[in-house]
């Protein structure tokens, strides 16, 4: 029986690691509720098509694609929530391989606004394109949630 021995690359490809600050021009209420919105009912894609999403939001609630009649991909569930300073989720995602997320947004109250960082950790086999096109996605998702907050305020 031989051994397999896991190199630094190796496992660094197994990983995905995101993070960024995202200033909102708007309340810490507003920019939760324009978070809510967006990852659920408000969900859409960088081409402007709607993605329809249900989030159940308490602990253990389900984050997923509702394409009617029972069908669907379960993104995640919720990790835990903390309204209006914490939302976090655990699951698959976008992705449907041997993969495990946690997506966090931590919001808190700045001068002007409010700041939301934003953290995706994956461990996994992440195929290369969902490497390079996960930035995209997570962009538009805080852009679009920077323009409802901006707007509602």
């Amino acid at each position: 029986m031989s051994t397999a021995v896991a190199t630094p690359s190796a496992v660094e490809n197994l990983v995905l690691n995101l993070t960024t600050d995202i200033h909102v021009r708007a309340s810490l209420e507003d920019t939760f509720a324009a978070l809510l919105e967006q990852l659920g009912p408000g969900a859409d894609t960088p081409d402007g098509t709607a993605m329809p999403m249900k989030l159940e939001l308490w602990p253990g609630g389900r984050w997923f694609r509702d394409l009617g009649n029972g069908d669907g991909h379960l993104w995640g569930h919720v990790q835990a929530v903390k309204r209006p300073t914490l939302l976090e989720f655990t699951g698959p995602l976008f992705m449907s391989y041997a993969v495990v997320n946690n997506v966090q947004y931590r919001l808190k109250k700045v001068e002007g606004g409010t700041i939301i960082s934003f953290h995706h950790f994956a461990l996994g086999a992440i195929p290369d394109d969902y490497r390079q096109g996960v930035n995209k996605g997570w962009t538009h998702i805080a852009e679009r949630i920077r323009a409802r907050a901006e707007k509602g305020r």
